[in-house]
């Protein structure tokens, strides 16, 4: 199984590749909207380079769960709801979610997506897969 840096090394390539932003650009707190710039459609890239990279499969809206911003239960008046927030804590057990628990507005949502979460999320697949 590949260690951290293995997996930080390849999550950079695939991020470098996807975004066309610069290797030394892609850092563990960056987030992959606000630092790198990365859009809704940059997601789908960003996993199909993920898959290949490591041999792992993500299911659709397991890595970036938009799904959830969708559903009334989950959201209410741009603000996701304690329901959401426990929803959001299931699904993405590897991101930090304190700051975004003290103001869970819609709209930063994106900043939770960092390299750091998708270092995690990769290391726990493999881990799986292993």
């Amino acid at each position: 199984m590949a260690d951290a840096n293995d997996v930080f090394e390849k999550v950079t390539e695939c991020l470098v590749e996807a975004l066309g932003v610069e290797e030394d650009e892609v850092e563990m707190k960056a987030s992959l909207t606000a630092d790198l710039g990365a859009e809704s459609i940059d997601f789908l890239d960003i996993v199909f380079r993920l898959e290949k990279a490591f041999d792992i499969k993500i299911p659709r809206g397991e890595l970036f769960p938009e799904s959830l911003l969708s559903s009334p239960e989950f959201v209410k008046d741009g603000k996701m709801t304690e329901q959401g927030l426990e929803e959001l804590r299931k699904r993405l057990p590897y991101a930090d979610l304190s700051d975004f628990e003290q103001d869970p507005n819609v709209a930063e949502i994106g900043n939770l997506f960092t390299v750091e979460m998708m270092v995690k999320y990769v290391e726990d697949k493999l881990a799986a897969k292993a």
